[in-house]
């Protein structure tokens, strides 16, 4: 049997639904800031549930999305406090791993405002080594094209800690990038930058073994962890969008959930867990399984 890494689940969903509060363009940083004890409580729950890697709340924490809100000068502050939960969240549970998140620049899902690869580089270096000191790995998420990708890993480099890349696919199509690019050209960036795993997420958990059937091909130990979304749809592909415009799906039980992530184990993933909408309960049943079968979560 299998040695399995079990990540968290999602983190910014879990935060608005907890909170109760509309949805803002900021998302889950609003929430932070707002109900900041609510971070530490998802980790935590997260632990329970039988996951071995923490997430840290830092996807969209980034300096565009908090200028419109005049809160660029808690850019720092906002990062040591999400690492902060993710860390005390581990330490009480006595193991496990801390994921830094570093989602998208300017946009998640969007091809038409990706920054060219030599502008996103920086941006994404300052980010990746404040997380560096704190976390074990970084996790770049949700990169839904080429260049995207390319800008990411290129600036998480710099930071010295591993970097485990991963894509959105296509939701009917999981062999391609949400940009339309095929999978398989990510293979010269993979080859160039050597993440230390490679991952698709964010995409409908529909879509995740073609993608998986690509990702298997280049070396390194591949997962997948789906949303629970029905799609991702016009509406939030606008300027300044919130969750508001995205639809949770009804149909995607903890148990129906499991039944998708344990054939992406028997493809040959090594990493599975659940994207936006994708909570505790879900976690809890993947690990039930896991060890069920007789592979061991690491």
């Amino acid at each position: 049997m299998a040695r399995i890494t079990l990540l968290d689940g999602g983190m910014g969903q879990e935060l608005v639904n907890r909170s109760g509060d509309e949805p803002t363009n900021l998302w889950a940083t609003r929430v932070m800031i707002d109900h900041p004890d609510l971070v530490r409580a998802v980790h935590d729950d997260y632990f329970a549930a039988g996951a071995t890697i923490a997430t840290t709340n830092t996807y969209a924490i980034h300096h565009d999305r908090l200028s419109r809100f005049g809160l660029d000068d808690r850019f720092s502050e906002l990062h040591h406090a999400a690492i902060a939960a993710a860390v005390q969240a581990r330490a009480a549970h006595g193991s496990g791993r801390v994921a830094g998140s570093i989602g998208p620049l300017v946009a998640s899902y969007r091809d038409d405002v990706v920054l060219p690869v030599d502008e996103a580089a920086p941006k994404v270096a300052e980010i990746a080594q404040l997380l560096a000191p704190e976390v074990d790995f970084i996790l770049l998420e949700t990169l839904s094209t080429l260049a995207q990708a390319e800008g990411a890993l290129k600036g998480a480099v710099t930071a010295g800690r591993p970097v485990w890349l991963s894509v959105s696919v296509h939701d009917r199509k999981g062999h391609l990038l949400r940009s339309g690019e095929p999978l398989e050209d990510l293979r010269p960036l993979v080859e160039a930058y050597q993440p230390a795993a490679v991952l698709a997420n964010c995409s409908v958990p529909e879509a995740m073994g073609d993608a998986l059937a690509v990702l298997s091909g280049f070396g390194r130990p591949y997962g997948a962890y789906a949303n629970g979304f029905t799609h991702i749809s016009d509406g939030f592909l606008e300027d300044a969008a919130t969750v508001r415009e995205l639809t949770h799906r009804h149909d995607l039980t903890p148990e129906k959930y499991a039944d998708f992530a344990m054939g992406w184990v028997a493809q040959g993933a090594s990493i599975v867990g659940g994207c936006c909408e994708v909570g505790p309960a879900h976690i809890a049943e993947l690990a039930r399984r896991l060890r069920a079968e007789g592979h061991e979560i690491v």
